[in-house]
């Protein structure tokens, strides 16, 4: 009994380590609507050192509130954390999952830290922290992938699950810089790339392009910031636009015209500087790095590039869509550029239909940039990048390599989602040397399909890209790959005697998971041809091709400190006593909720951190919800979790 008695005596008393974790009070940096109506409010921050990322969930109920991860397929096997006040002011938490599409059940291990939950006339806030990666199989990793954010509530106490309010929303969730943490300057000028009153005709896919003059200034500036410019009823309409940098040496067309079209001159200048696509929304450059404009060097046109999507084949719409750019005389330290990467798009590119995975692989050698680009290369410094496929796509990633051997993984997403497609900055700084490699694979799923993929423009077809953000900027604009299809068909067992008969052929193909296999493996056997262009439209060709990949290793999980974990993890991780009863209200739990998970207080919320702790009251409610202090960073073994399907 003293033994006992002493063990609560420590729980109670032992007060929570801070670290680097975010408080009840602590402001979270970024925040997104995850419904329609604006009634589901979700901020969030996270500490990238300690792996502890956390959430506030405000939703416009009286009722349970719920926040978790789901995957791309189904809902089944989501993790939620649930909470919510009871009627007399008593609070409940809980770790839980998606048993099936209408039932939750709690987590073995509790791996979700209370930091507030309160309700007032509107809201319901959930306040809580988790792991990045706990080792609970039940638990979805938080990385720095696409995360499919599930948001759940009711509009009482009843733990029911509602379809109508549910909700799923892809967000990049370990961003790394935001707009609101870099500086504006006072002196910036607003300047909008158009199109205007373009119809939109009648097709499934329509490229429009157009050029247009840069700002006109007499010295030297920076863009510094550039957003979607969408008309409202146009928005699901406009599929991406870009802009490309055009040499000073271009004859342009005017007018606009289809990109891709009858007339070559439209599909002129191929330097991406800027992109956007849907899901997308600002981006503001780092503090020391920005797009040159006003000086010789840097164009003075560019083409504007808008892909729109009418698959309702509507008549009649106009649309002004473009990209508006901030810049300003106050100069940066660097000024950037865009490297194309990935599968040259057309005519080579190949999906098997009915394949539950096909990689694609697009390669780059940088041992002629020197010579192309006219002078010498600095190293190549990367801060952001952007992935680019079509529906078919599920994960890209960018793999480096140096003198043969693989350097590292500069970027990549393993739950690539077509319907977010943004500007995404590196965690840290990467450095390219010319003579490295720099090879894109991409893979697609077409089990919805049954006939054969092509690369093309049409958002049916497919693409495999990733455009690397750098500085100092030079004149390469892209350096794509694509490998040898007559290979590849004659180890189909087709007859082929050029690229035109080889793509032909694949239509003869039997299609089977065997031979989508056997496709696959021929085109990563085959020698890659690498296409280089610079801004001034100058191409060589190389040879070059595909390394094997190393697999980026897995980390460590964070062993739960807040009850056992799942049967199948094996061992024992921690324990969590059941609640001390500071209420002599009587209460009764929400129906499927266990009554280990309430939490009593003597006000409508409860607020866990530094503060409470103040009061007996507060040591007591800190030692029912928090996990005996800071979170205990012990490794289990990686194979206690199973590994996720795609």
């Amino acid at each position: 009994m003293t033994r006992v008695l002493l063990f609560w005596l420590l729980l109670i008393l032992t007060p929570p380590s801070q670290g680097h974790r975010l408080g009840p009070k602590s402001r979270l940096r970024y925040s997104r609507f995850l419904d329609s109506s604006n009634d589901v409010f979700l901020r969030w921050d996270f500490d990238l050192e300690a792996e502890v990322i956390t959430f506030e969930l405000q939703v416009q109920t009286a009722g349970w509130v719920g926040l978790g991860v789901t995957n791309r397929y189904t809902n089944v096997g989501g993790d939620l954390v649930v909470g919510g006040v009871l009627p007399g002011g008593n609070v409940y938490f809980s770790d839980q999952h998606l048993k099936d599409e209408d039932t939750l059940e709690e987590d073995g291990s509790q791996d979700a830290e209370l930091l507030g939950l309160t309700e007032d006339a509107v809201y319901t806030t959930m306040r809580f922290s988790r792991p990045f990666r706990s080792c609970d199989p039940h638990d979805h990793d938080i990385t720095s992938d696409t995360v499919r954010v599930l948001a759940a509530y009711g509009q009482d106490d009843t733990l029911k699950l509602d379809r109508d309010h549910i909700f799923v929303k892809s967000i990049f969730l370990l961003q790394i810089i935001h707009p609101d943490d870099l500086e504006v300057p006072e002196d910036t000028i607003i300047h909008d790339l158009e199109i205007t009153d373009f119809l939109i005709p009648e097709d499934d896919t329509t490229y429009a392009c157009t050029f247009l003059p840069l700002p006109i200034v007499s010295k030297k500036h920076h863009i510094h910031k550039f957003e979607p410019k969408l008309i409202d009823h146009n928005e699901s309409m406009v599929h991406h636009i870009l802009v490309y940098a055009c040499g000073n040496a271009s004859a342009l067309p005017t007018g606009i015209s289809d990109c891709y079209g009858a007339d070559p001159a439209f599909s002129l200048c191929s330097q991406v500087i800027v992109g956007w696509a849907v899901g997308g929304t600002s981006y503001q450059f780092p503090d020391d790095v920005g797009i040159s404009i006003g000086t010789p060097r840097d164009p003075q046109w560019i083409r504007l590039e808008i892909h729109y999507s009418n698959f309702h084949n509507l008549p009649g719409i106009y649309d002004s869509s473009g990209i508006r750019v901030y810049y300003s005389p106050r100069l940066r330290r660097y000024d950037m550029g865009v490297l194309q990467l990935g599968f040259f798009t057309f005519p080579i590119h190949f999906i098997p239909p009915g394949a539950q995975s096909f990689l694609s692989y697009g390669l780059c050698k940088t041992e002629k940039f020197e010579e192309m680009n006219g002078a010498p290369v600095p190293d190549i410094q990367v801060y952001g990048y952007l992935l680019h496929t079509h529906l078919a796509g599920r994960a890209l990633q960018t793999v480096q390599y140096r003198n043969g051997s693989q350097l590292r993984t500069i970027c990549k997403d393993d739950a690539y989602d077509f319907n977010l497609q943004e500007t995404r900055d590196l965690p840290e700084r990467l450095e390219i040397k010319t003579g490295d490699e720099l090879l894109v694979e991409c893979q697609y799923q077409t089990l919805d399909r049954d006939t054969m993929t092509f690369g093309g423009p049409s958002t049916i077809n497919e693409m495999c890209l990733v455009f690397l953000f750098y500085y100092p900027r030079n004149n390469i604009s892209s350096c794509m790959g694509y490998p040898d299809i007559i290979y590849v068909a004659h180890e189909l067992g087709e007859e082929a005697s050029d690229s035109m008969e080889g793509m032909m052929a694949m239509n003869n193909v039997e299609w089977t998971p065997e031979s989508i296999k056997k496709a696959e493996k021929a085109c990563k056997e085959a020698q890659q041809t690498v296409i280089i262009k610079t801004i001034d439209e100058v191409v060589e060709n190389t040879t070059g091709w595909i390394r094997d990949i190393l697999p980026t290793p897995r980390g460590p999980c964070l062993e739960s400190t807040g009850g056992k974990v799942e049967p199948q993890d094996k061992t024992p991780a921690g324990f969590r006593a059941s609640p001390l009863v500071l209420s002599s209200s009587s209460t009764t739990a929400p129906k499927g909720l266990p009554p280990v998970t309430l939490l009593f207080t003597q006000n409508h919320s409860v607020s866990v951190g530094p503060e409470p702790l103040a009061s007996p009251h507060g040591l007591q409610l800190a030692a029912c919800i928090s996990r005996e202090g800071e979170r205990r960073a012990r490794l289990c073994e990686s194979n206690r979790v199973p590994t996720e399907p795609g």
